[in-house]
């Protein structure tokens, strides 16, 4: 099994989060490699919901009595459902689990979704976090892209989720897009900025695997122009009060996405839905990741599992799979998490870490495990002493 016996004794269950796949989109973008789905015939939100209340009851048990502390709706565009469908989803997850007194519950949105009436009922629903999918406000950027909305409507849907009650906002941008100069990446920046936003998403789009730019890659930015955005973007959103916290993460003060901290820290996570992924710690020490079925089409039929496989990390691989994602946070985490979180004494990679201090990549670790500012620029570097 992989289970290292001390650590049943020293490991702590962590907060636990949940995630709640919608797969379900308008268009798929060129560059999107998610489990997401263009429905032809529309959507089955009855079904699907259903569906995920009966999936969280197999998954109930590994809650093991903690609090939910976050939930996170992601997509595909789960704004494509109807506030009646995710509110009766919600009064299911309230009535089997115990919510936090202060639970972060965030819906992903993209503008060319956005109606008003619909998104106060969201926010009455009891979702009181919006994660809004703008990636540009340049209308050339937004069509190359694929997107579905204009720069028009990306200003029009922050505009609706503030009337509709929204005090806490995330807006996605990415940079590096085809063709993007350096004065447009910042125009997005600054335009962002204006709608003050508690929370900003700013990333490089990359070519992944399986996705339309991937087989026929667009003109991208050279890398003199790509480093060049990134430090001037990082110290324009400094300037207004955005601090970067994670590898593409900036917040307003105490405005850090609660369910992605808990990711970073090396929490626990149900994960529900079509394709969901999900992490759980076990009081015999297990630490094990595990996954659902990803075609909707199969999730949704009965006569198969929700589950389509579980893996429990093996000891040896506990702390690349910790650190990989503690690390990705500007300060870390305490170097107390670390036994806490996996059951494992920090002394056990003494010197891999001590070799990663002399190499100017972490910080002395007797307090907080972070990277130094070139730890954070090399992450690759740090993480694979530890593999």
């Amino acid at each position: 099994m992989g289970v290292n016996p001390s650590n049943a004794a020293s490991l702590v269950l962590p907060p636990l989060a949940a995630y709640v796949h919608i797969p379900w989109c308008v268009r798929k973008c060129p560059y999107c490699d998610f489990n997401s789905h263009v429905s032809e015939q529309g959507l089955p939100e009855a079904e699907y919901i259903d569906a995920l209340i009966a999936d969280l009851e197999l998954d109930l048990p590994n809650a093991q009595g903690r609090e939910l502390t976050s939930i996170f709706f992601g997509g595909g565009t789960p704004s494509l459902f109807s506030a009646e469908s995710l509110g009766r989803l919600l009064d299911a997850m309230a009535s089997r689990l115990n919510f936090a007194s202060d639970i972060e519950i965030t819906l992903e949105a993209n503008p060319g979704t956005f109606e008003q009436i619909k998104f106060a009922g969201y926010r009455a629903a009891g979702i009181n976090r919006l994660s809004i999918g703008i990636q540009s406000f340049n209308a050339k950027h937004l069509k190359a892209l694929g997107r579905i909305h204009d720069d028009q409507e990306a200003l029009a849907a922050v505009a609706m989720a503030r009337k509709a009650g929204f005090d806490n906002l995330n807006l996605d941008l990415m940079h590096g897009l085809p063709d993007q100069s350096l004065d447009d990446a910042m125009a997005d920046i600054n335009q962002a900025i204006e709608l003050g936003p508690e929370h900003l998403s700013w990333y490089q789009l990359t070519l992944e695997p399986n996705t339309v730019f991937y087989s026929k890659p667009p003109i991208l930015p050279v890398e003199d122009t790509l480093w060049a955005i990134q430090e001037a973007g990082q110290a324009r959103l400094a300037e207004a009060g955005l601090a970067q916290y994670e590898v593409s993460a900036y917040a307003q003060p105490g405005r850090q996405a609660r369910h992605n901290l808990n990711y970073w820290q090396y929490g626990d996570f149900l994960g529900i839905g079509a394709g969901a992924h999900g992490k759980l710690s076990h009081a015999d020490g297990r630490i094990e990741r595990y996954w659902k079925t990803r075609l909707p089409r199969d999730y949704l039929d009965a006569a198969k599992d929700y589950c389509a496989g579980r893996k429990v990390i093996a000891a040896a691989d506990l702390p690349f799979d910790f650190l990989m994602n503690a690390l990705r946070l500007s300060d870390g985490v305490p170097t107390a998490f670390y036994l806490a979180r996996t059951g494992q004494p920090i002394e056990a990679i003494a010197p891999q870490l001590n070799e990663a201090v002399r190499k100017g990549l972490l910080e002395p670790w007797d307090q907080q495990l972070r990277p130094t500012e070139h730890g954070r620029l090399f992450l690759n570097d740090l993480l694979e002493m530890f593999l």
